[in-house]
């Protein structure tokens, strides 16, 4: 076998050559910005095409019952690619399932199966899998056939969907460029005519909102691979559990909510390798009765409403036994054909037994009046006056809204934008008392914008009512209605006002978090959160025993508690009530490294702004700590990163970070983070 440097130099004298023949592909980039790909030259990419494009093209079934499959693998751009990486870099690597759907069941069984035996238990277990043992052949350039060692059963159903799912890696290592991933299913009848019964309840698009780019067992992609292995008729012998895809899903996103674990049991999968995946401290970002967040809805998509099983509800209610009837209302349940007759898709009230209303979340119930703000104008926005506010306060169908009916209605002052670093410009009152009529009041602060404030300043208004839901009935509860932050922005000069600068947008958030509210629901929108998680902001409230305060910096704050056991020192925070909240557990479901995961307009690339302040930041390396620091080293927490952080910044000429990790330095952020 060559060496690599040898393969290199062949691949250099062939890359000329390769190079014309793929001028008619163009040469621009198709990796995104988060590849590692996207930094290669135009002349890299022209000779390694980076990608990989994974098509099945046809099935055969033999009269002996073998299955062969033809298939397609190129470029993005559409060229051939060489599945031994001889004529072109990279081999290519394919694994194949063949799986079918029992008709009326929705469900598959994969005849690739393989048994599985543990070494903790002895217990073995019937596992669906990729075939072992077939065979490619080469039929054209980029043109393989696939023949299956796994054969068909005598007597299978030919008017059963059956399914061909298959993966594909391309191994780019020797170019410091990982494996690219490809797959796809192929579904057909092998009677003849159109294929009507698929499986597709979630899709790619539902995981990768979260999840960013969803890979597993080193090479698996997408959900439609995905289903057929992870059937029912899946187990981990060293557990007992059940890999069904139904089952598994539902139970490791619900994870520390299970009723099982609560009660001490650890949800724990063993896999390939005996690896342990214990899901028991997962808390899922959302609500988790918002099935939507991971469900397709319509298209016949809604099998979540319309197909109520013991299956998927028992997964998520695992205290329930349906066999004994044990914490089940109906009692026992020998077969789901009851399910549908009391837990129908929508009943006439929410709250109730039908499938939305038993996952209705109070403060999402159709029922609630809403409550919207909006700020009109702002007098006397002048340094040591008292600002005069008015402001809009309806429901969502812009009925008036009496102030003093709300449950809490505050409005907040602070600057300036740049940073809102002086904690003494931070003013909040409460606007129960401001007055008017009509849906519009005004409200005058009885604090002053402090003499010597300059710039511009933030006007906030956020706030709740309170509301009862199903007054008088069995399921009456009491909600916090609460309404969207609304920011504006006035200068305290003749000039414009600048607003404070966009770093993060709440969309980004609720991409994983659904809708987003915390302290009490009435801060919801990233614009207000960083008026009080400045600079300065400490929790001050620590026992002392505990030591130094933590920093609530937004930015130092956020990237810590998502980096979870990831971190290098404790993240726990402490109330006004003395109480810790700890986010060392918590479990980001992707790469920390995928800034624009929470990012918007390139934020996180240097140069920042000038003249930021410096953080808070009693427990860290530094205190106070450098702006740039503070955001890196809230992730990047050892010693070797704070002493190179250390050693580029001066207390006369500040940070030197962006010479190396600016745009289109060597070591850009969006080049150092690349996958």
């Amino acid at each position: 076998m060559e060496n690599s440097p040898k393969r290199r130099l062949r691949f250099i004298l062939l890359g000329g050559l390769l190079a014309a023949c793929l001028a008619t592909a163009g040469d621009s980039k198709d990796s995104t910005q988060k590849s590692k790909a996207a930094f290669l030259s135009e002349a890299e990419v022209s000779f390694i095409r980076p990608g990989l494009v994974f098509t099945i093209l046809s099935v055969v079934i033999d009269p002996d019952n073998t299955v062969r499959y033809q298939y397609r693998i190129t470029d993005p751009k559409g060229v051939p690619l060489d599945r031994d990486g001889i004529v072109t870099p990279g081999t290519v690597s394919v694994s194949s399932v063949l799986a079918y759907i029992p008709k009326g069941t929705g469900i598959y069984t994969a005849y690739t199966v393989r048994t599985q035996t543990s070494p903790i238990t002895g217990n073995s277990a019937v596992q669906a899998g990729t075939d072992s043992g077939g065979t490619h052949t080469r039929v054209s350039d980029g043109v393989y056939e696939y023949k299956f060692a796994t054969k068909l059963p005598s007597g299978f159903d030919r008017t059963a969907t059956h399914t061909i799912a298959a993966y594909a890696s391309r191994n780019l290592d020797e170019f410091d460029l990982g494996s690219n991933y490809a797959a796809n299913n192929f579904n057909w009848l092998p009677a003849g005519g159109a294929v009507t019964e698929i499986r597709k309840i979630t899709d790619n698009q539902k995981c990768n909102t979260c999840h960013g780019n969803l890979v597993f067992h080193g090479s698996r992609t997408t959900v439609e691979l995905c289903v057929t292995c992870h059937t029912p008729q899946t187990t981990d012998p060293d557990t007992g559990n059940t890999v069904d895809f139904t089952t598994m899903i539902h139970k490791l996103h619900q994870g520390s909510g299970l009723p099982s674990v609560q009660a001490g049991t650890p949800y724990v999968i063993i896999g390939n390798s005996q690896s342990v995946h214990d899901y028991s401290t997962v808390n899922f970002p959302a609500d988790v009765r918002n099935c939507q967040v991971c469900h397709l809805t319509g298209q016949g998509g809604d099998q979540y409403l319309n197909n109520p099983t013991r299956r998927a509800c028992g997964s998520c209610h695992d205290d329930v036994n349906f066999a004994t009837g044990a914490n089940h209302v109906a009692g026992p349940q020998v077969s789901d054909n009851q399910c549908k007759n009391c837990h129908i898709p929508k009943g006439e009230l929410e709250f109730d037994a039908s499938v939305s209303g038993a996952h209705t979340i109070d403060r999402f119930s159709t029922t609630l009046a809403g409550v919207k703000f909006s700020i009109i104008s702002a007098t006397n926005m002048a340094p040591g006056q008292r600002p005069t506010i008015t402001f809009g306060l309806t429901d969502k169908s812009d009925k008036p809204i009496e102030p003093a009916s709300m449950g809490r209605l505050a409005i907040l002052l602070a600057g300036s934008t740049t940073e809102y670093a002086d904690i003494d410009r931070f003013i909040s009152e409460s606007a129960l008392t401001a007055t008017g009529s009509n849906g519009r009041y005004t409200y005058q602060f009885t604090a002053p914008i402090p003499a010597n404030a300059t710039g511009s300043w933030a006007v906030a208004i956020e706030g709740y009512k309170n509301a009862t839901l199903l007054a008088g009935t069995t399921e009456q509860r009491d909600v916090r209605d609460a309404g969207h932050n609304v920011v504006t922005y006035y200068s305290l000069s003749s000039a414009a006002a600048v607003p404070r600068r966009t770093v993060v947008a709440i969309e980004k958030c609720n991409a994983c978090h659904y809708s987003l509210n915390l302290h009490g629901s009435s801060r919801n929108d990233t614009q207000n959160c960083v008026i009080c998680h400045n600079p300065t902001f400490t929790d001050t409230d620590r026992p002392p025993a505990t030591g130094p305060g933590e920093s609530l910096n937004f930015k130092e704050f956020i990237h810590r508690i998502h980096q979870g056991p990831n971190n290098t020192r404790d993240i726990s925070i402490y109330n006004s009530s003395g109480v810790a909240t700890s986010f060392n557990g918590v479990r980001y479901p992707r790469a920390t490294s995928e800034c624009g995961a929470c990012h918007v307009n390139g934020s996180e690339q240097l140069p920042i702004p000038a003249n930021l302040a410096p953080v808070a930041d009693p427990r860290g390396y530094f205190n106070p700590s450098p702006p740039v620091p503070g955001a890196c080293i809230s992730c990047h927490g050892t010693n070797p990163a704070a002493a190179h952080a250390e050693s580029n910044y001066s207390p006369s000429y500040g940070e030197s970070c962006s010479v190396c990790h600016g745009q289109g330095a060597s070591f850009a952020v969006d080049k150092a983070h690349a996958q």
